[in-house]
């Protein structure tokens, strides 16, 4: 295994000039001996770049690549002594399950008592041990790619194992199986893995530390938790999430004594603190607040933002609220999650939003987050 540490930057053309130009715009990002890490993000959004410059397989435009500080900017995959699994199955056909598994440590020279233990404790926690002796050329899709990440997890002496989007080919009913079996793996074996998804459920449940990319960029990288509870940028805010972060436009108005924030062409009282100061002195900025968090009241109730239900879903284990706060000519939508026990209201009720809480975040005009502590609420803003 190996502490794997990016500084660099990589475009597709020569002489970039522009942001646009840029597959990865320039960053310093460092992977722990040991971690797992899932790159998560739409097409396009760099991360196979990323994974293929981890590799060896593509060379960064500028910039370099280092393993426990070596400098492996020119080095091959195989002298970086790295295992990929790719989205596809990558096997032999005419050989055997076990002899696929083999076939990384026999290349290796590893003596075969040493390839036969490896080898049966790789099917095991694959629920490969059954089929060992079975050609793979009369195997299901889902079986292959079992060997293909068994293929990556055998050597013991790996640097970090890669995966791209591994489990596209799987049926879905065992994705679930997989993700879990491959966390499992990675407390048992302690390898560093590298996991690149555009799939959150994925991402959520296989890393504990998980990269967001947007545009070539890495916006945040934290746990699922930090990733939910306090988005470093509006990008992971919307992106994180089953429906995502609401977003509010909003502005400091400025009064002879305090002042007051208008959301969404309504007024509320500031928070209390280093927030309110924050939000005076950019003026104009985004409020966030996830669906969990928001709180129906009656349209009068202090610190509540009057809006309109619109569309009432019962989606099975809670029902989604959309409710349309007036703004102008237009209306902002607004998700609210209810437990599936609650009783919502119905569409064309008049409501109260309480969008103000400690899990509540607010974003400059450069989307990024503005305070890194949850905000103070005056208990006169929501009494």
């Amino acid at each position: 295994m190996a502490r794997i540490d990016l500084d660099l930057a990589h475009a597709y053309r020569a002489d970039p000039r522009e942001d646009s130009d840029y597959a990865l715009l320039p960053l310093k990002m460092s992977f722990e001996d040991g971690g797992a890490y899932a790159l998560l993000g739409p097409s396009g959004c760099g991360k196979t770049t990323m994974l293929n410059i981890v590799s060896g397989l593509l060379r960064p435009s500028q910039g370099k690549v280092s393993f426990d500080g070596k400098d492996v900017t020119t080095l091959s995959p195989q002298d970086r002594n790295i295992a990929q699994v790719f989205q596809f199955p990558v096997i032999y056909d005419t050989m055997t399950v076990a002899e696929n598994l083999a076939f990384p440590l026999r290349n290796r020279g590893v003596p075969a008592d040493r390839i036969k233990a490896r080898v049966g404790r790789i099917a095991e926690m694959l629920e490969l041990n059954g089929q060992l002796n079975q050609r793979a050329a009369g195997l299901t899709a889902d079986a292959k790619q079992k060997i293909s990440l068994g293929r990556g997890l055998v050597r013991e002496d790996v640097s970090a194992v890669l995966f791209d989007e591994p489990l596209t080919v799987i049926d879905p009913h065992l994705k679930w199986q997989l993700r879990r079996k491959l966390k499992q793996i990675h407390h048992e074996l302690k390898l560093t893995l590298i996991y690149v998804t555009h799939d959150q459920v994925e991402a959520l449940t296989f890393a504990d530390q998980i990269v967001v990319m947007t545009r070539g960029r890495a916006v945040q990288v934290g746990s699922a938790a930090a990733l939910f509870e306090r988005p470093q940028h509006r990008f992971v805010g919307h992106f994180i999430g089953s429906p995502g972060m609401n977003f509010l436009p909003g502005r400091f108005l400025q009064l002879p004594k305090g002042g007051l924030l208008q959301i969404a062409g309504q007024e509320l009282t500031p928070p209390e603190g280093e927030i309110g100061r924050l939000l005076e002195q950019t003026g104009e900025f985004s409020l966030g607040v996830r669906p969990e968090y928001v709180t129906l009241t009656p349209p009068e109730a202090p610190g509540a933002l009057r809006s309109t239900v619109s569309q009432v879903q019962d989606v099975g284990t809670y029902w989604l609220v959309t409710a349309q706060v007036a703004h102008g000519e237009d209306g902002t939508a607004v998700k609210v999650r209810l437990p599936s026990q609650a009783m919502p209201p119905r569409v064309g009720d008049v409501v109260g939003l309480q969008v103000l809480g400690t899990h509540t975040c607010f974003y400059g005009r450069d989307d990024q987050l503005l305070h890194s502590t949850p905000p103070v609420i005056r208990k006169e803003a929501v009494a």
